[in-house]
């Protein structure tokens, strides 16, 4: 066995992983020439390149992807007992890995970390804001956090919200000028704040509620964005009317900067949800996350593929 060849392979799965030299280098609190010697020394000891490299990318050659395949998953499940050993002594540790909508740090994630940070120093949990709906197996991620019917059955899922409702607001300004809504008809005739859906690319269409019927309606507006926080940015600024969860402008309606309409309209949704696959729930660093979650006031683990109740 090479020994020394091993100590080298973390840093080519971190370059495979991040899909280039200075994000692996900055990752890994390495320099690029030392991520590159690394990665030029393994390739002389199998006796084949690992990375086409040009000017502007890198890819894995078809060797590069046969090593990353079986070295990956095996560094990752070293790394676990690693962590289950330390957990012996009542100390989680290592690198938590969650991707997370924006939206997720300040409908919950914000008191969980802070209570993380004390409680859990040495876990450290890197969070990857995405607004798509992304293969956190596959993309090497511990945990997700998604809107509950976003979540396969297959998923373990721990609730870290309660359930809200979605509301439609408008800033002062803009209903001095336009006007409040009435109907839903009447919001067809106002300029609605637009959500593209990343993966699909599609135009989303408001979950809304008309006499008791949940429907999507389909709005119309000078402005498209692919987050709610960059909606609720624009409907401060008096652009138009944005649909958002109730939460992230609570204060906002409080304090008169936003003002609801269509409250008739609005649906509940069953709240937000961390999710992972059942062989992850062990890890110290993830348990150490969920217990935080739930002594901080959250509801209780779920198992996969059952109904998971608003209450």
């Amino acid at each position: 066995m090479d020994r020394d060849l091993l100590s080298h392979l973390p840093v080519v799965v971190a370059v495979a992983g991040r899909g280039g030299f200075a994000l692996a280098a900055a990752e890994l609190g390495m320099s690029p020439s030392a991520v590159s010697h690394s990665v030029r020394l393994v390739e002389e000891r199998i006796g084949q390149p690992l990375f086409a490299r040009t000017t502007r990318s890198v890819a894995l050659t078809e060797a590069g992807e046969a090593l990353v395949a079986a070295a990956e998953p095996a560094l990752k499940d070293i790394a676990d007992r690693i962590e289950r050993i330390r957990s012996i002594k009542g100390r989680a540790s290592g690198l938590l890995k969650i991707n997370a909508p924006r939206l997720a740090l300040p409908l919950a994630l914000m008191p969980i970390l802070a209570a993380m940070a004390v409680r859990f120093p040495d876990v450290t949990v890197d969070i990857v804001t995405d607004d798509r709906l992304s293969d956190i197996v596959g993309e090497g991620f511990d945990a997700g956090i998604r809107l509950r019917e976003m979540i396969a059955d297959d998923m373990v899922a721990v609730r870290l919200t309660p359930p809200f409702r979605t509301v439609i607001v408008a800033s002062p300004a803009y209903i001095g000028q336009h006007g409040k809504p009435r109907t839903l008809v009447d919001l067809s005739q106002h300029n609605c704040i637009g959500y593209r859906m990343l993966r699909s690319r599609a135009l989303y269409r408001w979950d809304l509620s008309d006499q008791g019927k949940d429907i999507g309606f389909e709005t119309r507006g000078s402005v498209i964005v692919t987050d709610s926080l960059s909606a609720r940015d624009m409907a401060l600024a008096g652009i138009g009317l944005a649909y958002l969860f109730e939460p992230l402008v609570r204060a906002d309606v409080e304090a008169g900067r936003l003002v609801e309409v269509l409250r008739e309209a609005s649906i509940e949704e069953p709240g937000a949800f961390l999710y992972f696959p059942r062989r992850a729930s062990m890890a110290p660093k993830l348990r150490a996350f969920i217990d935080t979650a739930q002594e901080i006031g959250r509801a209780p683990l779920r198992t996969p593929g059952r109904k998971i109740s608003s209450e």
